[in-house]
């Protein structure tokens, strides 16, 4: 792994996102208050965008089209839900929750950089 500039730190204010290509991964950078996360933007379930999941005050996004919420600091999965909310909770029983892919960040020189 090594670190990419993506984006200038100016670029991305509080309470916004940002989807960037680092090589064939596509990352979600968040700025929830000055802290900034960089995720895979995809769900590790169906592969869907994260980007417009809600963020809890518990520093978690949750995935907009199967309500599974993963911590942004370590990726781990809370309330799996793999499937629609019908059969989702059988579901979610019997199949192992994914974590969420998380990306080191930095700031450095007035740019972001992320590791992956």
């Amino acid at each position: 792994m090594s670190w990419t500039k993506v984006l200038a730190e100016d670029a991305l204010s509080t309470g916004t996102r940002e989807v960037v290509k680092v090589g064939d991964r596509s990352i979600l950078l968040l700025n929830q208050d000055g802290t900034i996360y960089a995720v895979n933007s995809k769900c590790p379930h169906l592969k869907l965008s994260l980007k417009n999941g809600k963020i809890t005050s518990d520093g978690e996004i949750v995935c907009p089209w199967h309500k599974s919420s993963f911590n942004l600091t370590t990726g781990a999965a809370k309330d799996w839900t793999p499937w629609p909310p019908v059969v989702g909770q059988v579901m979610a029983m019997v199949s192992s929750a994914k974590p969420l892919e998380i990306f080191p960040v930095k700031i450095e020189e007035g740019s972001i950089w992320v590791e992956a």
